[in-house]
């Protein structure tokens, strides 16, 4: 079934935010995430005739993004850290800021510190906000890999910024 041209905008409209989160956050450049997700969109409407409504628009759309994040892994060879002290980017989507106060570049540090296994479980379920499920059938794994890769993923994630902290419970950069 393919997607008319106002069902796209209005996809555009729906998951834009959220995809950028993803990207971002797999990615920790501002400017190359906002290319990826504007890849991620061109491709979609490219392959338009190709989407199913056996699965969800946000599923589709992250298998999408995910490929484009791997492309630019392969490019850079890796994920490039956010350095210290930068700010966390602003994007406006309506009046909204999607990446202000939950995420800090101590999240992007501490992501930073995760395999890419555990990264990328974390991302799609708790960024992109796939279901456990959905997430599996991305990465093509069990259901039960995923649920621990995400459970393992925020423990590693809490000690990342636990151990950042300093004695007064604050961060470092603060």
């Amino acid at each position: 079934m393919a997607l008319s041209l106002a069902r796209f905008n209005r996809l555009v409209a729906d998951h834009a935010a959220s995809l950028y989160r993803m990207a971002y956050r797999a990615i920790g450049d501002h400017h190359e995430a906002q290319d990826v997700v504007q890849e991620t969109f061109r491709s979609a409407w490219k392959s338009r005739t190709t989407f199913s409504a056996d699965r969800s628009e946000r599923a589709w759309l992250v298998a999408i993004l995910r490929r484009r994040v791997v492309d630019y892994w392969r490019q850079t060879k890796q994920p490039q850290p956010v350095e210290d002290g930068q700010l966390a980017p602003y994007l406006a989507i309506g009046n909204a800021d999607p990446v202000r106060d939950q995420y800090t570049d101590e999240i992007q540090h501490a992501l930073n510190q995760l395999s890419e296994e555990l990264r990328e479980a974390l991302l799609l379920v708790v960024v992109a906000e796939l279901t456990h499920q959905e997430a599996a059938e991305l990465l093509d794994v069990p259901l039960g890999t995923v649920l621990s890769r995400v459970s393992r993923a925020r423990k590693r994630l809490r000690e990342h910024l636990l151990a950042a902290q300093g004695p007064a419970g604050r961060f470092a950069s603060e």
